[in-house]
């Protein structure tokens, strides 16, 4: 059978495609300290009212009754948080890092822009820059490191997933898919490789990528992979959450890491449709932690999203494109157990555009205090990773040893 480079590409492409989910990895060495930094992009826009209730504001009820769980200590109600604010029940899991002061809550948290639209938005969170670039801040992070000469795989893995963005830039990274249930057999590898052969691009591409599925599998195979809850199928989210984790646990593995879990888009009956991705974040959230092992200790995630929700429920039972929001820290490194943001009020007058709960805190801030008390980076590094900072980094977010 005579198999074209394109055709080759794409069966490979459909037979590791794993749904709304993806993962990438960065092959590149970090801090003295082992230092583990993943971010996970929720794309389609979380209702950061929903997940991260305000049940303590006033004006919430009159704004959005017929979206709202109960209070906590309620049948079904909201997981407290302290007093004002309540966790979606379906996050559990978070909820439990939270009591053991593991995870914090960032409400009013938004990006630099203020784009309405998901692909210009999801655009500017990635590149983090006042302007798009073709690179992602993540990419420049890796940039920022030096490079891990030991890693088995070099710099990363050239077979798998699409790299997003937020990865994508002249550091060289790598991405990795679990294989479906359908494995193509060594033939196969085989005419690939042969067809690519002469190319400059693809042909050390997939050679040393076919190199590196040695360590990768042996990596992954050292223990169980993730099982689901109550006998059923791990979600795609929860394997490749599973996956990173037990790949960034290696000692001379990659350090940094990208997933990205996609459903958030509720225009309609979100008080239904929100527990599904809420549930499967929260379980792949728990598989990364028990991917990692010890090396959780020395991990910090961030989980973000695009903007916002309006504050308002739409005539479907759903809320529409909005501004600020919640993101979420966790990780044996960071200093949880409380809320952190301002919170700006849900009056009227205290809304952004009449509409949207308000920025109080740019998420670049965020992602800068975590750079430089975890991973080290310098002010001059920072820089480079968000061109132009008009913020200061926030403190306060990382574990002091």
């Amino acid at each position: 059978m005579m198999l074209s480079r394109r055709t080759a590409l794409l069966g490979l492409t459909s037979s590791w495609a794993l749904g709304r989910s993806a993962l990438a990895i960065a092959g590149t060495a970090t801090s003295v300290h082992q230092s583990r930094f993943v971010v996970v992009i929720l794309r389609g826009a979380l209702d950061g009212l929903a997940a991260v209730t305000p049940y303590g504001d006033a004006s919430l009820v009159s704004l959005r009754r017929d979206l709202l769980l109960p209070d906590p200590a309620q049948p079904g109600g909201l997981l407290d948080l302290g007093g004002f604010y309540g966790l979606h029940p379906a996050l559990a899991g978070l909820h439990d890092l939270y009591a053991n002061g593991q995870m914090l809550p960032i409400h009013a948290v938004a990006g630099h822009y203020r784009s309405r639209s998901h692909f210009e938005a999801q655009d500017y969170l990635e590149s983090g820059a006042d302007r798009r670039l073709n690179s992602g801040w993540l990419n420049r992070v890796a940039a920022c490191l030096p490079v891990n000469h030991a890693a088995p795989d070099g710099n990363g893995l050239a077979m798998g997933l699409t790299v997003p963005l937020l990865l994508r830039g002249p550091a060289r990274v790598g991405s990795y898919a679990p294989p479906s249930s359908q494995h193509p057999d060594q033939i196969l590898y085989s005419q690939i490789a042969a067809l690519n052969a002469a190319d400059p691009v693809t042909g050390p591409a997939f050679r040393n990528g076919l190199k590196a599925r040695g360590f990768s599998e042996t990596t992954l195979d050292e223990t169980s992979p993730v099982q689901g809850k109550n006998g059923q199928k791990p979600s795609a989210f929860s394997v490749l959450a599973d996956a990173a984790g037990r790949m960034l646990a290696v000692p001379t593995g990659p350090r940094l890491a990208a997933l990205e879990i996609g459903g958030w888009d509720t225009h309609a009956g979100q008080k239904g449709r929100l527990n599904a991705p809420l549930r499967q974040l929260d379980d792949g959230l728990t598989a990364l932690r028990m991917g990692l092992g010890p090396t959780w200790a020395n991990t910090v995630i961030l989980v973000m999203t695009e903007f916002g929700r309006t504050v308002h429920m739409n005539g479907t039972g759903g809320t529409d494109h909005g501004t600020a929001t919640v993101a979420f820290l966790l990780g044996g490194a960071v200093k949880g157990g409380h809320v952190g943001g301002v919170w700006p009020g849900l009056k009227q007058t205290q809304l952004f555009e009449n509409r949207d709960l308000a920025p109080t805190t740019d998420l670049r801030a965020v992602a800068s205090g975590v750079l430089r008390d975890h991973l080290g980076l310098s002010q001059a590094a920072l820089v480079s990773v968000f061109p132009q900072i008009p913020f200061s980094p926030e403190n306060g977010l990382i574990r002091q040893a």
